[in-house]
């Protein structure tokens, strides 16, 4: 990963502080539930623009130039928010894996944001974020094993869909794998999209990695997830994003 030496050099009160994106982001809140347990066990934090605009209107403004600010900026957003609005939970972030030149230098931000604002770092986990084609798998793979040791949780995002695939699984070995809506949407009818993700969670059980379906939408699609063994999930059947809020689940 070659970057600027502007990028290299900044100091992690720089990092905090973020550089001018032109635009303000804000964050929206999803909640992530057990079933098994009937609670709330955290938020994945998600990107919207100054007006709640969507995820989409945001990345379009994002570049080459601007993609290490702006990494750095979503979370030390996220964890300000987050801590605002008394999130005392798992607080989960989206990154950009082509933006972390060195992952024990681009952690500093994050440390220094939950320490000034007061969020617990054992509540942090980060997702490889969906839309970015990843070619150095080693890279990616230094991330997550710095990220574990400092005793964060680490996720791969939108399983099923791109380039996330059984190898990265194994090759990652994340805390969670998160399934992508794409395999579950009708998935109570659709044999092949059922044995795909049975292969995902056998691989899943023998190397400790939990297992989250996003994207729930039907209660036979959440049916069929949980006869299999699937506890953790998120998706509109439960709540969706609310723009700076923490919104609760019914469980009955």
């Amino acid at each position: 990963m070659d970057f600027p030496d502007s990028v290299k050099q900044q100091t992690c009160q720089d990092c905090l502080s973020g550089r001018d994106l032109g635009f303000e982001i804000r964050m929206a809140f999803q909640p992530i539930v057990d079933l098994k347990k009937q609670k709330i066990i955290g938020y994945e934090a998600l990107v919207r623009g100054p007006e709640g605009q969507g995820a989409g209107w945001v990345f379009e403004r994002i570049n080459d130039e601007n993609r290490y600010y702006f990494d750095q900026a979503c979370r030390v957003k996220a964890i300000e928010t987050a801590t605002r609005l008394g999130c005392d939970c798992l607080l989960s972030i989206n990154i950009l894996p082509n933006a972390v030149y060195n992952p024990d230098t681009c952690i500093q931000a994050t440390i220094e944001a939950a320490d000034l604002y007061g969020f617990d770092l054992n509540n942090l986990m980060f997702e490889m974020t969906e839309g970015e084609e990843i070619s150095d798998k080693e890279h990616l793979q230094d991330i997550f094993q710095s990220y574990s040791k400092r005793g964060f949780y680490t996720a791969i995002d939108d399983f099923g869909s791109g380039f996330a695939t059984m190898n990265w699984l194994t090759h990652l070995r994340p805390d969670f794998l998160k399934l992508d809506m794409a395999l579950i949407r009708d998935i109570d009818k659709k044999p092949g999209q059922q044995h795909e993700v049975q292969q995902a969670l056998a691989q899943c059980l023998l190397q400790g990695t939990h297992v989250l379906a996003e994207g729930i939408e039907s209660k036979a699609e959440l049916d069929y997830l949980l006869s299999i063994g699937i506890r953790y999930f998120q998706g509109y059947y439960f709540a969706r994003p609310a723009l700076e809020e923490l919104v609760g689940v019914n469980f009955d």
